[in-house]
C-alpha cells in the first residue's frame, strides 16, 4: 500500500519532482541508478477542472496544500537506513525547512491511500528548530503534526 505525506500552508507550496537527476537534458527520463530516480513528486490541491482549490484531506485545513508519496520514506519501526530513505528524507526536510521560513506554519499529515479521512491517530504541535535530523520528520500513519517557526 502506498503511503502519502499531505502538507499544507497558508502560502503556496513548491510542486514538481525534487531530487531526480537524469543522466542529461536531452534524457530527462533516463537514469543511472535506481538513486538517480529516488525523488519525492509534490502535487498541488488545484482542480483544473473545478478551476478551484480542493481539500486533499479532511484533516488539513491550509488553502495550499500539496501531497507526496514515496515507498522510501518508513515509518518509525521500519527504518532500514538504506540510500534511498536517507534521499528522500533529506528532500523533505530541505522542503519543509523553506516552507516553514515561507509561511511560519506547516501542517504535515501521513496515510496510506483511501484513508485520508479516518481519524487521526496521534496529534503534535512542536517548533521547526526541534527537527534536527531528517529522521525527525518519519511519523506513524495517520499522525498530525503543526509545526511553527
Amino acid at each position: 500500500m502506498t503511503q502519502y505525506l499531505y502538507l499544507a500552508s497558508p502560502v503556496k507550496l513548491p510542486t514538481g519532482a525534487f531530487g531526480q537527476s537524469p543522466i542529461s537534458p536531452d534524457k530527462p527520463n533516463v537514469y543511472r541508478t535506481e538513486y538517480d530516480f529516488t525523488h519525492l513528486y509534490f502535487e498541488n490541491n488545484y482542480d483544473s477542472v473545478l478551476k478551484k482549490r480542493v481539500s486533499l484531506c479532511q484533516h488539513i485545513s491550509f488553502e495550499y496544500q500539496v501531497t507526496a508519496y514515496s515507498n522510501a520514506i518508513p515509518k518509525p519501526r521500519s527504518i532500514t537506513g538504506s540510500p534511498n530513505e536517507r534521499k528522500c528524507l533529506s528532500l523533505l526536510y530541505q522542503y519543509l525547512e523553506v516552507a516553514i521560513r515561507e509561511s511560519g506554519i506547516i501542517e504535515y499529515y501521513t496515510c496510506i491511500s483511501g484513508q485520508e479521512d479516518r481519524p487521526i491517530s496521534d496529534r503534535k504541535s512542536f517548533s521547526w528548530s526541534k527537527i534536527k535530523d531528517p529522521y525527525d520528520l518519519v511519523i506513524e500513519d495517520r499522525e498530525f503534526i503543526e509545526i511553527t517557526l
